[in-house]
């Protein structure tokens, strides 16, 4: 089959489009580069459009009908979204499903110390790294520290230009002769990836042991009022500083961190909020933990999710056991999420026929999973169809793909998680270069044409 490319079939109104959506989805990442700051941000875009917290709904025993509009968080960090459809939810859904952590390094609780001179916070990278990839890069700090009184201090340092940023530290090459006959794994072990906070000693009439982390300490008092000992109730994320770029002298693609799997998680936001012509309930499942299992309170494993969706259901008077798993079988699934890209310069770990290519458009992996299709969601064959028909419908440009060459690994997603329902799923979304590196890229009119595919599904 020819491969479609979206830079020849785009008009320059489309063009014109992609360029708007995609200033839009830049500004998003650079305000939501952890989970809790997605959460925040996103819950601000619903606000605007007349969306109504769910718990407020409980608690004032109000009735639900179609049209309404509908968020509720999960500790800050999953969020599930609604769009009241006519029909009774029993029917089915159409649901989205994305995650919105990404790969990063977290500050352990017991972070601060000082070693010959230099004060460091000591971090447990979150998820599948490349760990010589966040060496020697500016980073930023993003968090909450909760004290025991409850207050909540929000840290979020190294991204204004008069902010500084932390760094991990390498070895010059002159004397690195030992260290570069390491494999590449064995370069930075997962303790090594401790980030320098400081140089400077604390001046004093006492004297300190450790002057340096004395002034760091001093420091953190002075502008968050956080002890040493407040770091026991903190999550805190080391992550790249800097904001999302045009990439490529063309400016065709997108620089950033985070863009898995926050690509497809606000496309699936932005496709909710301007979808038109559905009879469905739409919903948009944004999860925490997928990057370490899906587990968790905020994973897509907690019953968080199926919890709202049957508080949803009892305010529209419709609720009962039954129709709770009619209406989680009788749905449809995109479990957006990001894939692999076609890399010329690793031609060799991927299989051409296979594979997805930058502005190919929306990538669907039919199976996900590792070599054998282990742990694999395999999509069935009638809702593909189903789903070509739509888009093609609409002339969204879409290729089917794999992760790359069978026995080099794979990669799992969500979709196994929802699909133990008996529902209809798919894995689709865009495709990535670098992907968990610190800075991720993205084709502009890829993360376009995925919303444009999100937006066509909502009206099934």
């Amino acid at each position: 089959m020819e491969r479609k490319n979206c830079w020849k079939v785009y008009s320059e109104k489309r063009i014109e489009k992609m360029e708007q959506y995609a200033k839009t989805y830049m500004e998003f990442l650079n305000q939501s580069k952890t989970e809790r700051e997605c959460v925040d941000t996103t819950i601000n875009l619903l606000e605007k459009e007349g969306y109504v917290d769910l718990a407020k709904l409980i608690t004032e025993n109000k009735k639900i009908h179609a049209g309404d509009k509908i968020y509720a968080a999960g500790m800050s960090k999953s969020l599930i979204i609604f769009r009241i459809g006519e029909e009774p939810m029993e029917q089915g859904m159409n649901l989205i499903a994305s995650h919105i952590d990404s790969p990063r390094l977290d500050v352990k609780p017991n972070p601060l110390y000082e070693k010959d001179g230099v004060a460091y916070l000591d971090t447990h990278y979150y998820g599948g790294i490349k760990k010589y990839q966040w060496v020697t890069l500016p980073l930023a700090i993003h968090g909450v520290v909760v004290k025991k009184d409850g207050t909540i201090v929000e840290v979020n340092l190294g991204e204004e230009n008069d902010d500084p940023v932390v760094f991990i530290s390498d070895l010059l090459p002159h004397i690195a002769q030992e260290q570069m006959e390491k494999k590449a794994a064995d370069l930075f072990s997962g303790e090594a990836l401790d980030v320098v906070i400081g140089n400077k000693p604390l001046t004093s009439e006492e004297g300190e042991k450790e002057a340096v982390k004395a002034q760091v300490k001093k420091i953190l008092k002075a502008y968050y009022e956080i002890e040493e000992e407040d770091f026991l109730s903190a999550e805190l994320e080391i992550v790249p500083a800097g904001v999302a770029r045009e990439a490529g002298l063309d400016r065709s693609m997108i620089m950033a961190y985070g863009q898995d799997d926050k690509v497809c998680g606000y496309a699936a936001i932005h496709a909710l909020l301007h979808a038109k012509d559905f009879k469905r309930t739409c919903v948009v499942l944004l999860a925490d933990k997928e990057e370490i299992g899906s587990v968790g309170a905020t994973g897509m494993s907690s019953k968080f999710f199926e919890n709202m969706i049957a508080e949803v259901m009892n305010l529209k008077g419709e609720y009962t056991e039954l129709n709770f798993r009619r209406a989680m079988k009788n749905a449809n699934l995109l479990s957006a999420d990001v894939s692999s890209v076609y890399d010329p310069m690793f031609a060799d770990s991927f299989e051409m026929k296979n594979a997805a290519m930058l502005g190919g458009g929306l990538v669907f992996n039919k199976v996900t999973g590792s070599r054998g299709k282990s742990g694999a969601n395999d999509a069935n064959a009638e809702y593909l169809g189903t789903l070509r028909g739509i888009l093609d419908a609409k002339e969204v440009v879409y290729q089917f793909a794999e992760y790359g060459r069978i026995d080099l690994g794979g990669s799992g997603t969500v979709s196994h998680i929802l699909a133990k329902y008996g529902m209809n799923v798919v894995d689709c979304g865009t495709a990535v270069m670098n992907m968990h590196a610190p800075y991720e890229v993205t084709s502009k009119a890829d993360v376009y044409e995925t919303m444009r595919a999100y937006k066509a599904f909502f009206a099934l």
